[in-house]
């Protein structure tokens, strides 16, 4: 009789676990789904740039719904754009069940993005941070728009805003930060200026600024650095 309790009490004990949490092959479905992503592009930009690599994103695994494109005025302050972000993160997490998600940015895309994370408790709420072409150490051609924007101005090398973001370290908390520069950028000059100390810094082939979003190479390694 005892013998025959024990094993009732074993069957009841799974038959609540399949039901509070589903069975074993769907427990490792739903782990198995990728990390949603928000999509940040840079100065003079827009979310539609982002298409190519949505596309294939799309194409390997991913559904609509984990993919966010975040869209902002570029002419402002980037700790502005770094709340607005923080808040649209929020929302993201709120409707894909409250993980972590990865970043993926595009120029000055990236600076706002790591304000979030350094500044407003975005940390905890990143998994993979990824800068293309970004201006992560400042660039040269920030002084030609510079006396009339102040994200220009931030933009420019050895700014107040960039000695902040960078100063003690660049690459702060359990975040995984990668960086993609290509040698023929000739927006971000020096294009050195994307690597990161902390980070996994990749050289790209020659490619043109605004075209390593939607380059083949570059998507593909996006895609498998965040999978």
């Amino acid at each position: 009789m005892r013998r025959l309790l024990t094993r009732l009490c074993g069957v009841a004990a799974a038959a609540v676990l399949v039901f509070t949490t589903g069975s074993p092959a769907q427990a490792q479905e739903r782990a198995a789904e990728p990390t949603p992503v928000v999509f940040v592009h840079g100065f003079v930009g827009k979310g539609s740039q982002w298409w190519a690599m949505r596309r294939d994103f799309l194409a390997n695994g991913y559904t609509e719904d984990q993919l966010h494109v975040f869209t902002y005025n570029w002419a402002q302050s980037n700790k502005t754009t770094a709340e607005q972000l923080r808040d649209f993160v929020g929302e993201v997490r709120s409707s894909t069940g409250g993980g972590k998600v990865d970043l993926v940015t595009h120029s000055m895309g990236g600076l706002s993005s790591r304000w979030f994370i350094k500044f407003l408790d975005g940390a905890d709420k990143v998994d993979d941070w990824i800068s293309i072409a970004g201006p992560n150490n400042g660039t040269r051609v920030a002084g030609f728009c510079s006396p009339l924007l102040t994200s220009c101005r931030e933009m420019k090398r050895d700014s107040g805003f960039l000695r902040e973001l960078n100063a003690d370290n660049p690459t702060p908390h359990d975040v995984n930060y990668v960086t993609f520069r290509s040698p023929c950028d000739l927006i971000v000059s020096p294009v050195s200026s994307t690597s990161l100390d902390g980070a996994n810094n990749h050289r790209t082939r020659c490619l043109e600024h605004i075209s390593m979003m939607w380059t083949p190479s570059v998507i593909t390694a996006v895609r498998e650095t965040i999978a």
